[in-house]
């Protein structure tokens, strides 16, 4: 049976319905927060960890060496990290495109590398659904057999519960002929996981700031790709080819270092992030 006690509140529905400037018609959601991480091939020591935490929410994590070395020294600091409020963006480090001759040994190297990362992030303590990030160091369009490199990585971690990542170029290389490509690029076209999560480094000035560290840091999507979840915008040293333009930024060696680190003890790249966690299994 209708109720009376209903009309009122119907006639201020209808009312509204018919004036337009008393509901926000653009009204947009606000955008997303953005965080701060570092990340570093060296593992910075115990006492670095208050003083990068107070403008950090994340550091890199690296289970395997780190290009060019034989061990990594972040092995057994989880915990710590943990206990100080850090998240994790996991590292792994990739084949180089030359060591992959055909499309069979690719496969079976992504499977590999796969299982050895699903072993050492068991042994360092991340859970199942953590993302691992396979670290690519090369730019450009990548060669056929690393695609099947790239997509044995995915789906070797996605069999062993893990989530796959890559740590790729997101600056455009010039082929000629009026065609530019950035690694991210190349690999969204090949790679079909819809769950790959993409961590790319651009540091031309601009888009990047160079080493700074804004209260409200760009989105990770104004590296120049947009799918981007992780943007790392500022390398220690700097490259002069591409950060002419941002040099004040960067201390007078080079390096970029943390606001706090008033005695330049710890050269960093620096990120930004759509998470505090980039890596994390939620």
């Amino acid at each position: 049976m209708f109720s009376l006690r209903l009309l009122g509140p119907i006639l201020f529905l209808c009312t509204l319905a018919w004036v337009p400037s008393l509901i926000p018609q653009n009204a947009s959601a606000p955008s997303p927060s953005t965080y701060l991480g570092f990340d570093r091939n060296d593992y910075p020591g115990d006492e670095a960890l208050p003083a990068l935490r107070k403008t950090f929410s994340s550091t890199g994590y690296w289970l395997s060496p780190p290009p060019g070395e034989k061990r990594s020294t972040w092995h057994g600091k989880r915990a710590l990290l943990q206990s100080q409020g850090f998240g994790f963006a996991v590292l792994f480090n990739g084949r180089e495109s030359r060591t992959l001759h055909n499309s069979a040994e690719a496969r079976r190297k992504g499977m590999l590398d796969a299982q050895s990362a699903r072993q050492l992030a068991d042994l360092e303590g991340f859970p199942r659904n953590s993302v691992i990030f396979l670290d690519i160091e090369e730019g450009g369009r990548l060669p056929g057999p690393y695609h099947v490199y790239l997509q044995a990585w995915n789906d070797g971690l996605a069999q062993a519960g893990f989530r796959a990542g890559v740590y790729c170029s997101a600056i455009p290389v010039d082929e000629g002929q009026g065609v530019r490509i950035s690694t991210a690029q190349d690999i969204q076209a090949h790679i079909t996981s819809p769950g790959l999560v993409y961590w790319v480094y651009n540091d031309a000035c601009p888009p990047a700031p160079g080493c700074a560290f804004p209260a409200n840091p760009p989105p990770p999507a104004q590296s120049g790709f947009p799918a981007a979840a992780i943007w790392q915008y500022a390398q220690s040293p700097r490259r002069k080819e591409f950060t002419a333009r941002c040099l004040a930024n960067y201390a007078p060696d080079g390096n970029c270092y943390a606001p706090r680190d008033a005695q330049h003890r710890w050269f960093l790249d620096a990120n930004v992030a759509t998470t505090p966690d980039p890596s994390s299994s939620r």
